[in-house]
């Protein structure tokens, strides 16, 4: 895996992880690395989730794929906000 893998698995992670931020429900009160690594993670089992499932190489832009990993981003940000976020103390 080369430098320039890593930097466009970095990309795309926070591309992913912003977009399931923006779709999860609620506040999340996680990091950017959080959310980075969710995204990245999202990106990963989204791709080969739609490799399982016959829908990872279409032509044009392959928006099925992209569904997934946004839904699975939305799941783990959510998970994510719910295990590490800061709670209020009352």
């Amino acid at each position: 895996m080369g430098i320039g893998s890593i930097i466009a698995a970095i990309v795309v992670g926070l591309i992913i992880g912003a977009l399931g931020r923006l779709f999860a429900p609620g506040k999340q009160n996680i990091s950017i690395l959080v959310t980075i690594i969710v995204g990245i993670l999202a990106a990963l089992l989204g791709t080969w989730l739609a490799g399982v499932i016959g829908v990872e190489d279409t032509g044009g832009i392959d928006w099925i794929e992209l569904a997934i990993q946004i839904g699975l981003a939305v799941v783990g940000v959510t998970i994510a906000a719910n295990l590490l976020g800061s709670r209020r103390r009352v």
